[in-house]
């Protein structure tokens, strides 16, 4: 019998809704916590923590997500399990930050229903994209 590798590893599930009017479109908390918890028996992943926060990410400086991170960094968690890549970072600091831990590979594991994320090169440029995406459209909407 093969074990799913990812089951063995504990992740935190991370949900994030913005109170911008042009984030409008994406699930609800509530919707994205019924997901990523399907989601996550789907995979056999281990949940040890949920973090939900309720604001922009176009600037850094998110409590839950920061916090999320430096218990990430203490060994606390291995993986993050989220909605989305752009449920994450908005902004080139913690979009930066957040490859930096899986270049180090403190972070392990990066799960999302909506999108497929491997710890390659090729896998880390994809997640750039939708990433920078958001950032770009961001900058585009000041000028």
């Amino acid at each position: 019998m093969s074990m799913n590798p990812a089951s063995c590893r504990p992740c935190f599930l991370y949900a994030r809704k913005s109170t911008d009017v042009e984030d409008k479109q994406v699930l609800s908390i509530e919707a994205q916590l019924v997901e990523l918890r399907e989601y996550a028996a789907r995979e056999s992943l281990q949940i040890t923590e949920e973090f939900v926060e309720k604001q922009s990410a176009k600037i850094p400086g998110r409590p839950m997500f920061n916090a999320m991170l430096a218990r990430i960094e203490k060994g606390e968690a291995q993986g993050i399990l989220a909605w989305h890549p752009d449920r994450l970072a908005r902004n080139s600091v913690d979009g930066g930050r957040l490859i930096y831990l899986v270049d180090r590979e403190i972070i392990k594991l990066l799960k999302f229903p909506q999108f497929w994320f491997e710890s390659t090169p090729q896998g880390k440029f994809m997640l750039n994209i939708p990433l920078y995406q958001k950032i770009r459209s961001i900058f585009k909407n000041q000028m």
